[in-house]
């Protein structure tokens, strides 16, 4: 994706422009040959969990009530404290059993 975007052919104000998808597939192709992975479902289901994370991640750093957490520049991933994590998962039920 960040060839994609270095390239610029394919780059909106807010994304992608359509048919960015198809490129990426042709691209993975010949880095790939054997994976047969697919526009469809294959990268565009993987693009919509890295958005979910990404929103995740983001709500973190910068969302309302959230100061306890930080970023690890050395080691690249959020640190908070044990009781702010907790607190964190518990407002958000569905998703707090899989961050436990």
């Amino acid at each position: 994706m960040v060839d994609l975007h270095n390239v610029g052919t394919f780059n909106a104000n807010t994304g992608f422009k359509a048919g960015y998808l198809n490129k990426m597939e042709r691209m993975l192709e010949k880095v790939l040959p054997y994976a047969m992975l697919k526009a469809k479902p294959n990268l565009e289901s993987r693009i919509r969990t890295l958005k979910r994370d990404w929103a995740i991640v983001y709500d973190m750093l910068y969302g309302k009530n959230n100061s306890d957490f930080g970023w690890d520049e050395h080691r690249q991933f959020v640190v908070a404290e044990y009781v702010a994590w907790n607190s964190y998962i518990s407002k958000i039920e569905p998703l707090g059993k899989m961050l436990k």
